[in-house]
């Protein structure tokens, strides 16, 4: 089985791996997308060979317990950790950037501002992990990484430990020789002075574009880290004043009793040191590349005749066999062996330094902004089928991918027309909601990363998208009086309209409510609710056969205007009694609607207007 991750493999059914990021001594590092909240993460993945060691398993859980105690902005966030297929996985925040050994390469000797302004970034991160208890015990520029904006961050706790801490094993020396604080080198237990000591040798390398102390094994390294004094970096870069000098020599002190005896102190001398720099510009050709200064050109200042002479001897007999070796070398037969180079342009990085390796051959990289998928060998120096020495170095340029691009602002737009802006500008998008007492329903709040933040083109974009504001259960009130109804609504921050109804329940009682009782909707919504009302229809009276006064005041007390007309008839029992009316008795007409009766007269038929008050006029 292989130890490398392929693109689209889903970790621990969350973390889908996009693409591999490096390799450490331990560990994969992947760029991964987190599916449940939709945003990129590193994937650390141990290597299966080591998920059976304790010693390596416990290193990375104390990775990730370390780190995940150290929320600082100049601390990596972890954000998860768990087991996958037989092996351990942390789940950290994924930085945009390069390393500042990467930067250190590529951009050293240093400005000394520069060097100053990432050094106490770094003490910042220190400081915070000391306070808690944690000792890193492994500070180096590979554990450092640098956005865009020069913001720096720590990572890598894996020998982290807290409080002061011995080996953790019997004769094995934790960290990485360039780095390590005297201390280590022997084996003794460490505290926050070693961790200054490393940054310490961090800041030497800014300043002189290269470390104090290097040779061809870690214990050549580990001897000149006990022993040897590190030569002044103003050798090396002329813009390192006396001031700023001082302060590194002393965080570089053998004995952890004479470096700064905390973080605050190492800030405060740099602090101070960066305020002494000289303006820009005051220097001309201020870096300067010089040959390492052998101890010889720094003696005691008093010698006795003896001291001397040995020095004399010593130095003719160095000479005499520095002689000798070179007559063997001009005299022999060392060509290097000649060996063509294979072709790697378009392998993955991997591939093409696991082909370049099983050559002879060791690599270097440089990286380059391409549409082609990041880590893909773009070119190599030198290239293919040509001969080159048995051990030299290929450079491969590889991709970094196409570059980053500054995400558009799409705050307030709605969510198809962002989304385009979005596409339209070369990148992915998802969506996501979250309510909003500010921005309308399906507007965007923002992007997540947000607007004008750099990344990579084809990078995916959240958007963030508005449900509109937090929604109330509306309450039921239903069968209650209109009154309470609205009291009931108001407490719960709605509004109140009314239409009215007939209905045959008491007038002013709640029939109806949209949205109706335990739905839910926004603060200030406003609640429709249809309220009964009496009915504006009455019976009519029947007063046929009543004589026209008594007609016209049963009439008139029930809400009606009366019409009177007469009606010739041929008794006269009838005179003045109604014959007939409309709307006829016991049927339904509007209140203060008009009732037409017909009153029998004897002779000519008159007519006869309703007085206001109902009384029959004389003719």
């Amino acid at each position: 089985m292989t130890e490398r991750l392929e693109a689209d493999t889903i970790v621990d059914g969350r973390y889908r791996v996009l693409y591999r990021v490096g390799s450490g001594g331990m560990a994969d590092v992947y760029c991964a997308e987190d599916q449940q909240l939709g945003r990129k993460v590193a994937l650390k993945v141990l290597y299966r060979r080591f998920a059976a060691d304790e010693e390596f398993v416990e290193r990375f859980r104390r990775e990730a317990s370390s780190a995940a105690g150290l929320q600082h902005p100049n601390v990596v966030a972890v954000y998860d950790r768990g087991a996958y297929d037989g092996t351990y996985y942390i789940a950290m925040e994924y930085l945009e950037g390069r390393s500042l050994k990467q930067i250190v390469h590529e951009e050293s000797p240093m400005d000394p501002a520069r060097a100053i302004a990432y050094t106490l970034q770094i003490l910042r991160a220190a400081k915070f992990a000391h306070s808690r208890g944690i000792i890193h015990r492994d500070f180096k520029p590979q554990n450092v990484i640098v956005d865009a904006e020069d913001r720096v961050k720590v990572t890598d706790f894996g020998i982290a430990r807290a409080g002061a801490s011995d080996m953790t094993q019997t004769g094995s020396i934790m960290g990485t020789a360039q780095y390590l604080s005297p201390e280590q080198a022997q084996g003794h237990a460490v505290g926050p002075t070693s961790d200054i000591y490393s940054i310490g040798i961090i800041l030497y390398e800014l300043l002189a574009g290269r470390v104090p102390f290097d040779g061809e094994s870690a214990v050549t390294i580990a001897l000149k880290q006990v022993s040897e004094a590190p030569i002044p970096p103003s050798q090396f870069n002329t813009m390192v004043t006396p001031e700023l000098e001082q302060v590194t020599l002393i965080a570089l002190n053998k004995n952890p009793a004479d470096r700064y005896q905390d973080d605050d102190q190492f800030i405060a001398a740099l602090e101070q040191a960066k305020v002494n720099l000289p303006p820009p510009g005051t220097y001309s050709n201020a870096y300067v590349a010089v040959a390492p200064v052998a101890e010889e050109a720094y003696p005691p200042a008093e010698e006795d005749d003896n001291r001397k002479k040995w020095w004399l001897w010593g130095g003719l007999a160095a000479l005499l066999i520095a002689a000798i070796v070179l007559a063997i070398v001009l005299t022999s037969d060392s060509s290097p062996k000649q060996v063509a180079v294979p072709d790697v342009v378009g392998l993955t990085e991997a591939s093409a330094q696991k082909t370049l390796e099983a050559k002879g051959f060791s690599t270097d990289t440089k990286e380059k902004t391409s549409s082609k998928k990041v880590g893909t060998v773009l070119a190599q120096d030198p290239a293919a089928l040509e001969k080159a020495d048995e051990g030299s170095t290929i450079t491969l340029t590889v991709s970094r991918g196409p570059g980053k691009k500054a995400i558009p602002d799409v705050a307030g737009q709605g969510q198809n027309a962002a989304q385009q802006t979005l596409e339209d500008a070369g990148f992915k998008v998802t969506k996501t909601t979250q309510t909003s007492d500010t921005v309308s329903k399906n507007r965007v709040i923002a992007t997540d990363p947000k607007a004008g933040t750099k990344v990579n083109a084809g990078s995916t974009v959240q958007l963030i998208v508005s449900t509109g504001p937090q929604q109330v259960a509306v309450p039921n009130v239903v069968g209650s009086q209109i009154d309470d109804a609205r009291s009931q609504l108001s407490a719960k921050g709605f509004g109140a309209s009314t239409t009215q109804q007939v209905s045959d329940q008491e007038p002013g009682t709640v029939l109806s409510q949209d949205p109706a009782g335990g739905a839910t909707a926004a603060p200030g919504a406003t609640i429709s609710l249809v309220v009964a009302k009496a009915s504006d229809q009455v019976t009519v009276p029947d007063v046929t056969g009543d004589d026209e006064a008594g007609a016209t005041n049963t009439l008139e007390g029930a809400g009606f205007t009366v019409k009177v007309t007469d009606e010739d008839v041929d008794t006269p029992s009838q005179e003045g009694i109604v014959q007939s009316q409309s709307p006829s008795g016991g049927s339904k007409a509007k209140k203060g609607s008009q009732v037409t009766i017909l009153v029998g007269r004897t002779g000519a038929p008159i007519t006869t207007p309703t007085t206001p008050s109902g009384g029959a006029g004389a003719p």
